[in-house]
């Protein structure tokens, strides 16, 4: 599970991203899971009155904890901040490939793409050229944030990673997950069948001084509702305790065989045929990365 949170001057740790708007030194990005590498854009363009404090936190599945995971992210300081997060698709597991690959390999080519001219801040476009460039067998869902210059947040989003934008302590943007059918996300692929950048979902935010970004893969917003998500913010004002504190949260609630989880109503909702012990109560116990 990964969360990232943004609010106002610029600081990176690890897998999960908090954004504020503030003065400080813009500092180089970090990719995770278990892979680091840093972007290449030697002297971003970013407005003084702009920057981001990133906190990070990554909670692997139990069972793929010594491979790291299979989440990604990075955090690059290129202008404004671009922040991304790429879940590796388990079911490519059965087929004797590791699905946390595809997801790193996507997450180190974006990583390089960010000062591209072609990208020009549209994530769109860095979707496309990352997972033109990515080789590596399986898919990923993948959702990257972009801070222009002129304090426009653009995201872009393919499958089930999602976003919420906090201002003043409301939500007031919300991704929606993109699915063939229930848990069955949208997702880039080494395969040609399968979804590409145009399937992307494309917002772009008005950012404003103190805004808050939680940022993650489905790990989180499968076991953490909106509503907790507002009272974690509101009781912890360090983004990386904030990431470790949602991060932890999220892996309680998917171990706990009482909780009546967002994915469980979800799936109770849709009628889905799942195994009785989700369908009544269900958690969903996955890989985790907070970005704050």
């Amino acid at each position: 599970m990964a969360v990232t949170v943004v609010s106002g001057c610029r600081h990176n740790q690890f897998l999960s991203a908090f954004f504020d708007f503030s003065n400080q030194i813009p500092r180089k990005g970090m990719l995770s899971t278990s892979i680091r590498c840093s972007s290449p854009a030697s002297n971003p363009v970013v407005r003084p009155e702009l920057s981001i404090r990133v906190g990070t936190q990554l909670i692997p599945h139990p069972k793929k904890a010594a491979k790291g995971g299979e989440d990604a992210f990075f955090v690059s300081s290129y202008n404004g901040g671009v922040i991304a997060v790429a879940d590796g698709v388990s079911g490519w597991a059965e087929k004797d490939v590791d699905p946390a690959q595809f997801s790193r390999e996507l997450m180190r080519r974006a990583s390089s793409l960010v000062d591209d001219e072609e990208v020009n801040y549209d994530p769109r476009i860095l979707v496309r050229k990352a997972h033109a460039a990515t080789s590596s067998t399986g898919s990923a869902t993948v959702i990257i944030s972009m801070l222009d210059n002129n304090g426009i947040l653009k995201v872009a989003n393919v499958g089930d990673c999602g976003l919420r934008v906090i201002r003043k302590g409301q939500i007031i943007f919300s991704t929606f997950p993109q699915e063939h059918y229930f848990d069955c996300p949208y997702q880039l692929s080494s395969e040609a069948v399968t979804q590409t950048y145009l399937d992307a979902t494309v917002t772009s935010i008005d950012s404003m001084k103190g805004d808050i970004i939680v940022m993650g893969s489905d790990g989180l917003f499968d076991n953490v509702f909106d509503h907790e998500i507002l009272s974690t913010i509101s009781k912890h004002k360090d983004v990386v305790e904030t990431a470790k504190v949602l991060a932890d949260l999220a892996y309680k609630h998917s171990v706990d065989f009482y909780f009546d989880s967002p994915y469980s109503i979800e799936a109770r909702t849709r009628g889905f045929d799942v195994p009785l012990w989700k369908k009544a109560l269900g958690q969903k116990l996955t890989g985790m990365t907070n970005e704050i």
